[in-house]
């Protein structure tokens, strides 16, 4: 006679369990929410996009694009994204090794013939992909013997663009472009001053005061290091293409993310881990994941990815701390609600 009761109550805890763990893998979503609309400094201006096999399971704008016009951002506001631009160019240098026109250990004298400095018989463009050259000033003498040591700077990477556009014989926009193009990144772009499009305008923060940021860091040399513009839905196009092997041969993808070189960086954790070729790989966190950071010119950029639940994490912000202790801190922070949440567990 009890029979029909039981098989509710049966549906009705079932019912209730489901909506329970529903609730549960969607809490990372509520404590983001919280973090940017907090008000303490530094007060996020940004947009965070968050997938999963590919599909977007959040994203969130807050604030301007501009303070002076009071525009708001949108999910195809343009950033400038600083040094997310490194695993484009490695990714455009591995599709030469493909082509057979580059060899990883060749001294870059062979690809650039016309640089005097000795140091271009020595140093391979392996060592310029993950910052083990040594180089600092073109004009000083080299910090260590190249592939002895990590040193993170902003001189390898317009050496490769020079070396992409040496044995291609086309620009680095012009192979950048293509490729955009090839992947439907339809807002992507190589910074230059007539060519701004929609870039958001970025600021210095200072204690909670912004000020414009009026002096642009980026020359036609530097683009190949840090001068991509990008919005958070085309971050997403790279990421499910490159992680997915349309971009690059099996091979090559196990180049970029494989690594011969430690290095420790605080967004990263306490401890020293791999840098491959324009990406992190990093090991000693709660899950592994590949990851990069950009800051500069008054933006802060942040693009992390998880192989094993097939996660992206985008964070484009147009402010950039004056105080180096605050430097990404709403993107740590929005990084460590994920490690607590049910969306990094293997699919």
């Amino acid at each position: 006679m009890n029979f029909i009761p039981k098989i509710s109550l049966l549906l009705l805890f079932i019912l209730s369990s489901f909506h329970s763990s529903a609730q549960k893998k969607d809490d990372y979503k509520k404590s983001i929410d919280s973090l940017i609309q907090n008000t303490t400094n530094p007060v996020f201006n940004g947009v965070v996009l968050i997938s999963q096999n590919g599909k977007i399971v959040y994203s969130k704008t807050k604030g301007y694009s501009n303070f002076e016009t009071k525009k708001s951002l949108t999910l195809d506001s343009q950033f400038e994204i600083m040094s997310l631009t490194r695993q484009i160019t490695a990714a455009l240098i591995l599709k030469e090794v493909e082509k057979g026109k580059i060899d990883l250990h060749t001294p870059i004298k062979k690809y650039l013939p016309n640089l005097k400095q000795t140091w271009a018989d020595t140093i391979t463009i392996h060592q310029l992909l993950n910052h083990s050259h040594g180089i600092t000033d073109l004009q000083k003498p080299l910090l260590f013997k190249p592939g002895s040591d990590f040193k993170y700077g902003n001189e390898g990477y317009p050496i490769l663009g020079q070396i992409l556009e040496s044995v291609s014989k086309k620009s680095y926009s012009e192979l950048a472009s293509n490729l955009f193009k090839k992947l439907k990144m339809n807002n992507t772009f190589c910074y230059s001053n007539d060519k701004d499009r929609n870039l958001v305008t970025g600021y210095m923060n200072n204690s909670g005061t912004l000020e414009k940021e009026e002096n642009n860091l980026i020359s036609p040399y530097k683009v190949p290091s840090s001068g991509l513009i990008s919005t958070v839905n085309d971050l997403l196009i790279w990421n499910n293409n490159l992680h997915k092997g349309k971009i690059l041969k099996p091979e090559s993808y196990k180049l970029m993310t494989s690594y011969t070189i430690k290095n420790q960086h605080n967004f990263f954790g306490k401890e020293k881990e791999g840098y491959g070729y324009g990406l992190r790989i990093i090991e000693k966190e709660p899950i592994k994941y590949f990851g990069h950071t950009g800051l500069g010119n008054g933006f802060s950029a942040v693009n992390l990815y998880f192989p094993e639940s097939d996660v992206s994490l985008i964070v484009l912000e147009n402010q950039m701390p004056e105080d180096s202790n605050l430097f990404y801190a709403s993107e740590f922070k929005i990084k460590n609600i994920l490690f607590k949440s049910d969306l990094l567990n293997k699919k």
